[in-house]
């Protein structure tokens, strides 16, 4: 609203006057314009309200009284300070609001409704149908015109005819539309709206009235939901200006219903803000009304708390002084009450006065002085009985050793304590798992504390085994005594025990858990590298006195003779009659026999012991004080009796013992002790993962730490060593230095194989550790790629592998040099060409018709094949193939008599070579059954037979092959072709099959067929491109009968039989 104002102005009185009458009396201004008028003019601009926003944030800081005041002045501020959410606040505030509870309750009440409107729809319906039965009405005869039902329908379908045809039914006359009773209808359905309507504004209008009557010093009276149009049915409620219990409960009776916070605070406000105003302006403790109405010190508390929750609510000006106020009235009392308490407490009154004060104080403010008092008072911690001396665990024990009998039994005797303390506390307290928990956490602090941190700082000094094993063991009994004290039920966390001995025990090993943890890792990487340690050095100690049993003579000789070499110098340069006299015809006579190390080695060699040499300079130093050359726990080969007095069998005896050896350059034992080692060490460890948290992480990354340490050291620091070892002895290997040979396989290779299983045998013993003590307790995830423990696993695997395939590898060459030996020393000459001639002047074993040749204890005589020979033919058609006639040979059919063979009876089964051959071979690759997996087996195998095909081919070159030979050559290639097929590898078996058909060409009488076995040399297809025409060539070339029959062959092979025409 704007007013205009004209400005006064000094001097201005007199002539406005006159200015008035000169324009009254003429009718305008004569002197002054519109513009002048407006300049003396002052614009006054005034607001009804300030905005709603400013209104809103003014009213949360009015007291209530002003509140309700400031809604009487109109309904735009009523509705402002009857907001819901203005109560809400307030009463969430306090904290007794439950939105969860108001959005059930609001639920409840539009279900209810809702229901109520479907059952008054519903007796509406029915009271119409019945009224319409009543007049006997029937749709089916009244005429059908407009606004009328079909026949056969339902009024449902229909609610504007219901109220029609619920009137008995009118005169039927032959007027289809009448205007007059039209507009009376009309008429007559506004007047019903306008009355509805009248009655809602006139049952607005009474309810606001019965409001405004209800109020009672500016609040409203505490009726919530009273008649038929309350949201929620009347409940009896206490008065609680009538009865003081209802006072002490109005606040725990507050209801969270939406629409109706103001009223449920008012109740709050109405029961609650005459003590709390009162004892605010209360000069002393003994002014407030509120010690005079309630008598009882348990309702006083309960009221000083009720106020101490009201005061929340307070957000007028002066609140902080009020609740300052209040705090010290609170302070006084809870002070007065705590003494009693604590009088009660030095008498032992547990039933009595420490029951009753416990109660008040907790109805107070949760009772947490009279716990602390309880606590700190508490005779347990000056009891000499708990008290006990944590170095009886030391003193006790051997010598860096600890025991933890004295710990149990600290144990047990604190925890008879604590149970007995456990029952006071249910009788004293109103919560008694809080307040035993909290003497627990004193306890924990004061007591525990103080008994293992002076141990472990003892052992930790002591020796490095025992703080591992006194961490470890009292952490157990610790977490032991905190699990089974008699706690009393916590009902709203039954698993609160649980989780709270843990919590507990945390904080007793907190300090010391990080250096357990790495000590832990230490003393086992300690541990484990010794063990391996003292079996190196078991193992230097065997091959150093081996080398000095077998070598130790021939290095006495030379050092012998550089003695007599330096004397004999001495002596020239000395007058004669200095000489001594000496044989002269034996310069050496002044040495003795034996010299000390030999004499040594000899006791060595008869099971004494070994004792340093009087004069070292005489020879090589050697490890004393041995008492026995070969440990127990491995499986060496004991020294002979006496030493071989060759240097080179010396050295061969030396290679043959390294070699014997290897299956001993790691040891099963030692990895069985380090797994043992190490389950110690995680046993100890994987206890704190029961912590969880941070430090269970840590105890579980620990245990995968330890288990990597194992595999690391068992894996780098035994395994592959020993198979370094194994392979550079398999390199050093040379059967021709080897005087006996095993029909059953290769020594040193048969031991490296034995070396596998033992190392196949360890990888197991890895894989039942992983699985039983990391992957069951779920230390590792065998899931999880990253996982170090896997990670590990894994490359300990493939480690082994490796050196497996190495030495494998190794192996092969040792087997196929084995192999090669065989042939070169057992292959006869007569096994391929047993009727040699003498007409073969390139015959390796070439021999003079008639000779005698011994094989393997046989003596026969060979007489010229070419008498015994005879071209075969079949059905009457010649043969390319020249087999040898065997005495009492029938003829064959279509053919020629055979002719006794000068040799006797002929074996046309293989050669002791190859059988022997063949046994060596499969024996070596049988033994890797079951002890590598597949595919290394495979591999392994596959590449023994390609060099078992090149050994065999490399010893055909070498052998001179007649045709009656041949059939000893075919037997053995088909007994290498029936070993390679038990292989399962058809790749390797195309070699063999190759072979078999090359051998073929030995079969054909080359003198009367040599255009086709030049055909069969030709041809590529036959051999499966194994081998070319011109290596087949070289093979033919072998023939025994080559240089007679070559000119032929090549002529066939080379078109030289062909003539220009």
């Amino acid at each position: 609203m704007s007013n205009f104002k004209r400005t006064s102005m000094a001097g201005a009185g007199p002539k406005s006057a006159s200015s008035s009458a000169v324009m009254g009396a003429g009718g305008h201004h004569k002197t002054g314009s519109i513009l002048s008028a407006l300049r003396a003019t002052t614009m006054i601009d005034s607001k009804p309200v300030l905005p709603a926003e400013i209104l809103v944030t003014i009213l949360d800081y009015l007291p209530v009284s002003d509140l309700l005041r400031f809604a009487r002045t109109s309904r735009r501020m009523r509705e402002m300070v009857y907001d819901d959410t203005r109560w809400v606040a307030r009463l969430r505030s306090m904290g007794v609001w439950d939105e969860a509870e108001a959005r059930r309750r609001f639920e409840e009440v539009m279900k209810r409704r809702r229901e109520a409107a479907e059952r008054a729809e519903r007796e509406r319906l029915a009271a119409a149908a019945a009224a319409a039965a009543a007049a006997g009405t029937s749709i089916g005869s009244m005429p059908i015109g407009r606004g009328q039902p079909f026949p056969g329908q339902s009024l449902e379908l229909f609610p504007g005819l219901q109220q029609q045809y619920s009137t008995p039914p009118p005169v039927i006359t032959t007027t289809l539309f009448d205007a007059g009773e039209e507009e009376l209808r009309r008429k007559r359905i506004a007047e019903e709206q306008k009355q509805r309507e009248q009655a809602i504004q006139a049952a607005a209008q009474r309810r606001a009235m019965e409001e405004m009557e209800g109020l009672q010093d500016g609040f409203e009276t505490m009726k919530v939901g009273g008649g038929q149009g309350g949201l929620l049915p009347t409940a009896p409620q206490k008065d609680p200006f009538s009865d003081p219990e209802a006072l002490l409960n109005v606040i725990k009776n507050a209801r969270s219903i939406r629409g109706h916070a103001r009223q449920e605070y008012g109740k709050i406000y109405g029961a609650l803000a005459p003590f709390y105003f009162d004892l605010a302006k209360a000069k002393s403790h003994t002014d407030p009304v509120v010690f005079r109405v309630f008598r009882d010190p348990e309702r006083q508390a309960r009221m000083l708390a009720n106020l101490r929750t009201f005061a929340r609510s307070d957000w007028a000006a002066g609140w902080r002084q009020r609740e300052e106020k209040l705090a010290t009235m609170a302070g006084i009392f809870e002070s007065a009450v705590l003494h009693e308490f604590e009088t009660g407490y030095e008498f032992w009154d547990v039933d009595g006065r420490m029951h009753k004060y416990a109660h008040v104080l907790d109805l107070l403010n949760g009772g947490t002085a009279a716990v602390e008092l309880f606590i700190q008072k508490h005779p347990i911690f000056a009891d000499k009985e708990v008290l006990a001396n944590p170095m009886d665990c030391v003193n006790q024990a051997l010598a860096d050793d600890v025991t933890l009998e004295p710990s149990r039994r600290f144990f047990e005797v604190l925890t008879a304590k604590v149970n007995e303390q456990a029952d006071i506390i249910q009788r004293v307290f109103p919560k008694p798992a809080e307040v035993f928990w909290s003497l627990m956490g004193k306890i924990r602090d004061d007591i525990l504390t103080d008994y293992v941190t002076p141990l472990f700082d003892e052992t930790h000094e002591r020796s490095l085994a025992a703080y591992v094993k006194a961490v470890s063991g009292l952490f157990e009994q610790t977490l032991q005594f905190f699990r089974t004290v008699n706690a009393p039920k916590n009902e709203k966390n039954p698993k609160e025990q649980e989780e709270l001995a843990r919590e507990y025990a945390l904080k007793v090993f907190e300090q010391h858990l990080d250096l357990y943890l790495a000590d832990e890792l230490d003393y086992f990487t300690q541990q484990a590298e010794a063990e391996v340690g003292e079996w190196e050095k078991k193992l230097s100690e065997q091959d150093a006195t081996a080398e000095s049993f077998y070598m130790g003579s021939f290095t006495n000789r030379q050092a012998d003779k550089k003695d007599f070499l330096t004397s004999f110098k001495k002596a020239v340069m000395m007058p004669v009659s200095a000489l001594p006299s000496l044989p002269l015809g034996s310069p050496f006579a002044s040495k003795p026999a034996a010299t000390p190390t030999t004499a040594t080695t000899a006791a060595a060699a008869n099971g004494g012991e070994l004792q340093a040499p009087e004069n070292p300079e005489q020879s090589r130093p050697v490890s004393p004080s041995l008492t026995a050359p070969v440990t127990a726990d491995r499986a060496g080969s004991p020294l002979p009796d006496k030493a071989p007095t060759d240097e080179l069998a010396a050295k061969a005896a030396l290679m043959t013992s390294r070699l014997e050896g290897i299956k001993s350059l790691f040891s099963i034992e030692v990895a069985l002790s380090l797994v043992h080692t190490a389950k110690s060490s995680l046993g100890r460890a994987a206890v704190f993962i029961q912590l969880g948290g941070q430090a269970g992480g840590e105890a579980r990354d620990q245990c995968e730490a330890i288990f990597v340490a194992l595999l690391r050291i068992l894996g780098g620091r035994h395994i592959k060593p020993g198979f370094d070892k194994a392979v550079a002895h398999l390199s050093q290997y040379n059967p021709r230095e080897v005087s006996h040979h095993d029909k059953g396989g290769v020594a040193p290779l048969v031991t490296f194989i034995e070396l596998v299983n033992v190392g196949d045998l360890i990888s197991q013993m890895i894989d039942v550790f992983y699985e039983q003590q990391l992957t069951t307790p779920n230390i590792a995830d065998r899931n999880d790629f990253l996982d170090p423990a896997g990670l590990a696993k894994k490359k300990f695997e493939q480690m082994l592998d490796e050196s497996v395939a190495a030495g494998l590898n190794k192996g092969i060459d040792v087997l196929m040099d084995e192999v090669e030996y065989v042939c070169a020393t057992t292959q006869q000459p007569t096994d391929y060409n047993p009727a040699m001639v003498t007409t073969d002047p390139f015959n390796d074993a070439a021999s003079i018709s008639g000779m005698s040749v011994t094989t393997e204890g046989t003596s026969t005589t060979t007489n010229s094949s070419s008498n015994n020979r005879k071209s075969r033919y079949k059905s009457g058609t010649p043969s390319i193939w020249s087999l040898p006639s065997l005495p009492g040979t029938p003829p064959t059919p279509g053919g020629s008599s055979g002719t006794t063979n000068s040799l006797g009876p002929q074996d046309i089964g293989p050669t002791p070579t190859a059988l022997r051959i063949r046994d060596l071979v499969a024996s070596h690759t049988s033994m890797l059954t079951g002890s590598t997996d597949k595919s290394m087996l495979d591999v392994f195998n596959g590449e023994v037979g390609l060099r078992l095909f090149a050994a065999v081919c490399k010893h055909l070159k070498r052998q001179r092959i007649s045709t009656e030979g041949a059939i000893k050559l075919i037997a053995d290639v088909n007994l290498y072709y029936e070993y390679i097929r038990t292989l399962k590898n058809n790749d390797l078996l195309a070699y063999f099959k190759a072979l078999r058909e090359l051998s073929q060409i030995y079969l054909i009488d080359a003198k009367h067929h040599a255009k086709e076995m030049a055909t069969i040399i030709a041809d590529n297809e036959r051999f499966s491109g194994v081998f070319r025409a011109e290596e087949v060539y070289e093979y033919a070339e072998r023939r025994a009968d080559w240089y007679n029959v070559r000119k032929e062959v090549e002529r066939a092979m080379y078109g030289l039989e062909c003539l220009v025409m």
